[in-house]
């Protein structure tokens, strides 16, 4: 790679995000990871081909389809902050789990605009009602 570690470093990157750098380029030169036919793949296609890269978790995946390729009909189950949302909005006793977040999706409908009610669940909590 023309960039090595240490130049990486330099600029504040630690030695785990460096080495997921070097893995996401060499994922993008030979070709395992291409972004031309994106928009005729689905999201589970996407997110396979995200998470073989080091450092891409289904969370990143999550985010990138959401904010990056504009998809409507993602839900980040495993995000902290749809989870504390989804406890405040249905007034539980405890954050719920991943899987039970995506039950109550299911059982609500949600789909196919999961990932709007994810954007008006994240803005639930930065809007705290006026005393």
């Amino acid at each position: 790679m023309p960039t090595d570690t240490e130049a990486l470093r330099g600029i504040g990157i630690s030695y785990a995000k460096a080495r997921y750098l070097h893995d996401l380029a060499e994922h993008m030169l030979d070709g395992r990871l291409t972004f031309n036919q994106i928009s005729k793949q689905t999201n589970q296609e996407i997110i396979t081909m995200l998470t073989e890269v080091k450092g891409v978790g289904e969370w990143t995946a999550h985010m990138f389809l959401i904010f990056c390729v504009g998809r409507l009909d993602v839900l980040p189950i495993g995000d902290l902050g749809v989870r504390n949302g989804i406890a405040k909005l249905y007034n539980l006793p405890a954050i719920p789990l991943p899987q039970e977040v995506a039950e109550l999706a299911a059982a609500r409908g949600w789909a196919p605009y999961q990932s709007v009610a994810a954007w008006y669940i994240w803005h639930s909590l930065d809007n705290k009602p006026a005393v």
